[in-house]
């Protein structure tokens, strides 16, 4: 017998059917890991899920996307706050690497695995078998969209003591690079008397949930070098280092 419902309606109670969970027990897991007990349970599922594990008509209203964005402001804020207070005798460019430090995509993805909840990413099975689990992408997005879900339910203050627990062993580790790789580059260029490096997109590829960007640096008399990222951003980072590596080597 067919069903009688519009086609609309069994598509919709169609989508809801497969919609991604988390058991009980998961749920209980990832409170904890959080340090936070929701009141609505359904926005730490939503800052969970991975676009991948919806389709593509929910994944405005039931993936991580729109929570990772405003995650990242949250984020800038908190750690913004905690650097203008901890080092009161630091300028503005001096607080500027540190903040962009401690909330790039990596740093991101080291405190969300600090806290312990990239076992509770749900991904689709594909997006499991490509390694989506340990991908440095898909971690720091869920760490933001994850902010984003405890600063809605709990406000400003829940999220700052998420942040303070999950980015503790960075607050506490000794200096990293100071310094971004394109602003290596060109001071080192500048110096030089060099005009500016050009950074080109040369291609994209993936899914849009999941892209592979390839930029290539030009620099007028010392050639190009080309890497991939994630975002246009991680990639003309990863340039910029690659071609500061073939500087160093013909120094």
């Amino acid at each position: 017998m067919s069903d009688p419902r519009p086609k609309r309606t069994r598509q919709r109670a169609a989508a809801k059917a497969v919609r991604p969970s988390l058991s009980d027990a998961a749920l209980a897991g990832a409170e904890a890991a959080c340090g936070y007990r929701f009141k609505d349970k359904a926005l730490l599922v939503r800052g969970l899920t991975h676009p991948s594990a919806v389709s593509a008509a929910d994944s405005l209203q039931h993936a991580n996307q729109r929570l990772e964005f405003l995650g990242d402001r949250v984020l800038n804020l908190v750690i913004a706050e905690r650097l203008i207070d901890r080092r009161r005798n630091e300028t503005e460019g001096d607080l500027a690497p540190r903040l962009n430090r401690l909330v790039k995509k990596g740093a991101c993805a080291d405190a969300f695995r600090h806290a312990g909840l990239n076992a509770f990413i749900l991904l689709s099975d594909n997006e499991v078998s490509s390694g989506g689990r340990d991908r440095e992408s898909t971690l720091g997005d869920a760490c933001e969209a994850v902010i984003a879900a405890i600063y809605l339910d709990g406000g400003l203050s829940a999220a700052r003591k998420f942040i303070e627990k999950a980015w503790a062993p960075q607050f506490t580790s000794g200096p990293a690079e100071t310094k971004d790789p394109k602003t290596l580059l060109q001071e080192l260029v500048q110096g030089q008397g060099h005009p500016l490096p050009e950074y080109v997109v040369t291609s994209r590829s993936g899914p849009d949930h999941a892209p592979v960007y390839e930029v290539e640096v030009r620099i007028a008399p010392h050639g190009q070098a080309a890497a991939t990222g994630a975002s246009k951003r991680d990639a003309e980072r990863h340039a910029a280092a690659r071609m500061l590596e073939q500087l160093k080597g013909n120094t």
